[in-house]
């Protein structure tokens, strides 16, 4: 069974940068579609980017051209770089992974189709 665990967020400046780190615990040989969402208060659960198990990557609009997901299947963990950070970013960011052998697919951007998630990582860009 696939436990996750988030690092990496922090406090940055409007502008700035930070990458996010999800280790996988517990990985078998099969690959998972796994994505990374946020949580704002009073706000939905937001899909922002995924991977899928052929490694082929789907972006949120708003996140387009900012935010790069990455894997590491050796080191068993995901990434999230995050450039040009906005105060509208603030949230708690998680990482997330379908059941095995399970694809991405177009509703990869839905959370309840996700089945393992992290504790989660605060991200805060002040005003």
């Amino acid at each position: 069974q696939v436990q996750l665990a988030e690092s990496g967020g922090g406090s940055v400046q409007s502008g700035g940068s930070l990458k996010l780190s999800c280790a996988a615990f517990g990985y078998t040989s099969a690959s998972y579609c796994m994505g990374w969402f946020r949580q704002a208060p009073g706000k939905e659960r937001e899909g922002l980017a995924a991977i899928d198990r052929d490694g082929r990557t789907s972006y949120a609009d708003f996140v387009k051209g900012r935010f790069t997901i990455s894997q590491d299947y050796t080191k068993k963990m995901l990434y999230l770089q995050m450039n040009s950070l906005k105060p509208e970013d603030t949230a708690l960011y998680y990482c997330a992974a379908r059941n095995p052998g399970a694809w991405c697919s177009k509703d990869w951007h839905v959370w309840r189709e996700y089945t393992r998630w992290g504790q989660g990582t605060q991200v805060t860009v002040p005003s």
